[in-house]
């Protein structure tokens, strides 16, 4: 008969048995008639505190308490993709079906569908030696994403069964196996893993390869590398949603995990439906077909907030294991944070700044230490990029969640108030604003790019840091008394602010922007300043240069070239050219 506990306290998703239990740490439990999901958090001599992942009301003191024997686990397998899941692997589309919009307690129903078939291809034969990890078959998951089964990293052995190629379920045995004990194991396309243990892999390598996301200030200005982690912090309405809709639309990472933390409903039901009217430019197909979503909205129990992080991060590095590189985008670790606060303070634990608790940093650092470039068990290489947004309460980048976050991360994307109501999207601050991967980076951009990229990027940002220091003078005396060549920096700087780091989001051309255009782009700003700069220093006013037009045609470049035919820009340089004989000034020199 199966031993069970007794309810003996009940403290919101918190639930203590009393007395000396046979359970284990984040053992997973079956909690009161309805058998709602539960994970032991603390154990000692006189009580077991249980955290709860569904809504507690209703339960009862007295109620029994069923032990799994398991950690709280996820299953893995074909299927996942396209799907939407709540913070512990719940498919929504299929409880919407069973029981309405919202979810049933008790309602653990198998995240895989276990009727449909799949067209399954055997990778192996009969007398093969398998390792851990490695690929035994393979079948298509989407007309996107070839879904290879791995081999539990525990596991090894003698293949001593076959199946042969067909369709099956997720269940169906497709080869035994039998390992150095001499037990034969029944292997399934599927296998389950535990959301807090991170995967096993070969190696740990360092990433020399950008995440391209066709947002110019992200990938020219501070770029994050493939296997990298970065944060978006901002306050209310400063764009961090948006910016991580545009990075999973168009970042190029092979999958995409769009976990929702603890958001606001309209914000998930906004992804669902942009999603899947997007048509995704690497393959032609839905955007959806290489998407997974993780929904876990405010008002969702707060424990399966904490949950679903570590849900998202195990799909990430599941994926990563066939040697896919995997975007992840959190919405957000303030939330997060918020629900390990709130479990903290029902557990009566000293709390730490602004009541957050003590070993944040530790499972913040956790997290963000699943990310990185990896050489997989079976030899593939693979990555799991890490993108968190952190809402601070008043934009207050001071408060503990922004600032442990900026200790585990080597990019941050800081969101600024006064650029979002001014309408300048993306509003990532380029003074504020940080990426530490731009030396291992710049061999990568050298070499597929210009060897003259990086030091035309750091011209960029050298101006902009110039038009900052001198808009301080500007704000204290005017702008009048500002000699010529100055009043140039803060003009080519409006150029680059307006023409270059701001981008439409909702425009055919500028929403994405490829590589070669940001170059170029770079460059013909930079040759406009060059070039403008040999006529101020003729003693030549500038006001007569701005007459000319050229700064704002300049701006206006990123709508008027296409993406794929940028015979524009020399265009404009020779319109450059043909307006500077004015002066009397010798044009010459090549562009950049």
């Amino acid at each position: 008969m199966e031993k069970t506990y007794q309810i003996y306290s009940i403290n919101g998703p918190v639930i203590t048995i009393k007395g000396k239990t046979d359970l284990s740490m984040m053992e997973m439990v079956f909690v009161g008639k309805d058998k709602l999901a539960g994970e032991v958090i603390l154990i000692d001599n006189e009580k077991t505190t249980i955290q709860v992942y569904e809504e507690t009301a209703g339960l009862s003191a007295g109620e029994p308490i069923y032990p799994s024997g398991s950690p709280l686990t996820i299953t893995l397998g074909p299927g996942l993709m396209s799907n939407i899941f709540d913070g512990i692997e719940r498919p929504l589309s299929v409880i919407k079906e069973q029981s309405g919009a919202f979810i049933k307690k008790g309602s653990l129903i198998p995240s895989l569908d276990a009727q449909k078939k799949w067209d399954v291809t055997l990778l192996v034969k009969e007398g093969d030696a398998l390792e851990g990890g490695a690929v035994y078959a393979s079948c298509p998951e989407t007309s996107a994403i070839i879904h290879y089964c791995l081999l539990a990293p525990d596991l090894s052995g003698e293949v001593v069964e076959v199946k042969p190629d067909g369709q099956y379920t997720v269940n169906d045995t497709v080869l035994k196996l039998k390992d150095s004990f001499g037990t034969v194991h029944d292997i399934t396309l599927c296998q389950k893993w535990p959301i807090r243990t991170p995967r096993p892999v070969k190696e740990r390598m360092s990433s020399d390869k950008p995440l391209l996301t066709g947002q110019r200030i992200l990938d020219t200005l501070f770029p994050v590398a493939k296997g990298g982690a970065a944060a978006i912090p901002g306050g209310f309405g400063t764009g961090k949603t948006m910016t991580q809709h545009q990075l999973a639309k168009w970042c190029d990472a092979d999958i995409i995990i769009y976990v929702g933390c603890g958001e606001r409903g309209n914000e998930m039901t906004q992804v669902l439906q942009e999603f899947s009217e997007l048509i995704d430019p690497k393959t032609g197909k839905p955007m959806t077909e290489r998407t997974i979503l993780i929904a876990n909205t405010s008002n969702m129990p707060v424990a399966a907030r904490e949950a679903s992080i570590y849900t998202g991060v195990t799909l990430a590095e599941y994926y990563r294991d066939m040697g896919y590189h995997t975007a992840m985008m959190a919405d957000s670790s303030s939330r997060w944070a918020e629900a390990l606060r709130e479990i903290s303070g029902r557990l009566e634990e000293m709390p730490a700044d602004e009541g957050f608790p003590a070993y944040l940093p530790s499972r913040l650092s956790e997290f963000y230490e699943r990310a990185g470039y990896m050489k997989t068990l079976c030899q593939k290489e693979g990555s799991i990029t890490l993108i968190g947004a952190v809402s601070p309460q008043g934009g207050d980048f001071s408060e503990p969640v922004t600032q442990n976050t900026k200790r585990f991360t080597r990019c941050f994307w800081a969101l600024d108030k006064s650029l979002a109501y001014a309408r300048h999207y993306p509003a990532i601050n380029w003074t504020t604003s940080y990426s530490e991967y731009l030396n291992s980076l710049a061999p990568w951009y050298s070499e597929n790019l210009s060897p003259k990229f990086m030091r035309h990027r750091e011209r960029i940002a050298s101006l902009l840091q110039q038009e900052a220091d001198l808009m301080e003078i500007v704000k204290l005396i005017g702008s009048d008394v500002l000699p010529d060549d100055q009043k140039l920096i803060i003009e080519i700087a409006r150029v680059i602010r307006v023409g270059f780091l701001q981008q439409n989001a909702f425009h055919e051309i500028d929403t994405y922007v490829p590589l070669e255009k940001q170059y170029q782009m770079m460059r013909i700003i930079l040759y406009l300043y060059k070039q403008c700069s040999l006529i101020v220093a003729q003693q030549i006013p500038i006001s007569q240069i701005k007459a000319l037009g050229l700064f704002d045609k300049a701006i206006q470049l990123k709508y008027i070239i296409p993406n794929d035919d940028l015979s524009g820009i020399e265009d404009f340089k020779e319109e450059i050219d043909a307006a500077l004989t004015k002066f009397n000034i010798a044009s010459g020199g090549k562009l950049g």
